[in-house]
């Protein structure tokens, strides 16, 4: 395999086109939040919506953070509006270009943490009687893992150029996009495979999209050559477009609609860098076969005894 290293102004144009992704989903997230959480008129439905039996703290995590050396030093309501609060601090660092790499490093691993507190009842031939989440946490949060890998992107590609910890720190002259660009193309083709494959099931991302679409974008993320990375990715540019303006309403605030579709910001910019750049050749289906070709080789070739 031909190395692919991409040189500094390309680095940092998918770093600055990342960040921006990423810190604008940041942003909308904890504005919303906060504004419903520092009135006094929608606080409680806010909190009560979190913890409940549907929300997005399950019971394990309730305990943990409440109750006991915790619970005397957080409340709920406390928590949610600190959480928020670093939310959109967080987000504005990341668009701005300041600290970067910390931040990035840090969400890498915090999303998850919603993956694993999300309320979910999956056992067959079981009524709990209260609704709560039927799928699996990891297909309803699975932009959250996408994102994920966005940051662990971000977090190799350094501040990127408008940053700035560019004017004071030095970053990386190069990429080796054969590894990060299949780190991101596997992260958002996820996305499109579970839509694709899964969509008809609850709580289910599938952007208004038909599922055929979704999967077949999916699979070209992870398997095909350079061009067709490149139209997949922006095929999701178009996709994610399309669901942010059929997504908006009249009859809700600017912030409420921009809630809703605050992740596909950076699915969008994820989309944008792939169709720019492609997603290197690190097991293309291409790859994958002359590897395979190359394993089966070893056992046929002639040994010296």
């Amino acid at each position: 395999m031909k190395s692919n290293t991409l040189s500094e102004s390309n680095t940092g144009l998918i770093a600055l086109l990342l960040r921006v992704g990423l810190g604008v989903v940041f942003i909308i997230g904890g504005t919303s939040k906060l504004s419903l959480l520092l009135s006094e008129s929608t606080n409680k439905g806010m909190v009560d919506n979190y913890m409940s039996t549907s929300g997005y703290i399950n019971e394990l995590f309730q305990q943990f953070l409440f109750t006991g050396m915790l619970g005397n030093l957080l409340s709920p309501g406390g928590f949610l509006t600190a959480l928020s609060t670093f939310e959109l601090v967080s987000g504005i660092a990341l668009v701005a270009g300041l600290f970067v790499r910390p931040l990035s490093l840090f969400y890498a691993f915090l999303l998850w943490t919603f993956v694993i507190a999300l309320p979910t009842m999956t056992v067959p031939g079981v009524d709990i009687g209260v609704k709560t989440y039927t799928s699996p946490a990891i297909f309803v949060q699975i932009r959250d893992i996408a994102l994920s890998g966005f940051m662990f992107v971000l977090f190799n590609a350094g501040t990127g150029i408008k940053s700035i910890d560019g004017r004071y720190t030095q970053t990386h002259a190069s990429m080796d996009w054969n590894t990060m660009g299949l780190l991101l193309r596997s992260s958002l083709a996820i996305v499109m495979i579970v839509g694709g494959f899964f969509g008809e099931f609850a709580k289910i991302a599938t952007f208004s999209t038909p599922q055929l679409l979704l999967a077949v974008s999916g699979l070209a993320l992870i398997f095909g050559s350079k061009r067709v990375i490149q139209s997949a990715g922006f095929l999701v540019v178009g996709i994610m477009i399309w669901y942010i303006f059929q997504k908006f309403s009249l009859d809700k605030t600017l912030i409420k609609n921009l809630n809703g579709v605050k992740r596909e910001f950076a699915l969008l910019a994820a989309g944008l860098v792939l169709g720019l750049f492609g997603g290197g050749d690190r097991f293309t289906a291409v790859d994958i076969l002359e590897r395979t070709k190359n394993y089966i080789s070893n056992y046929f070739r002639p040994r010296l005894i």
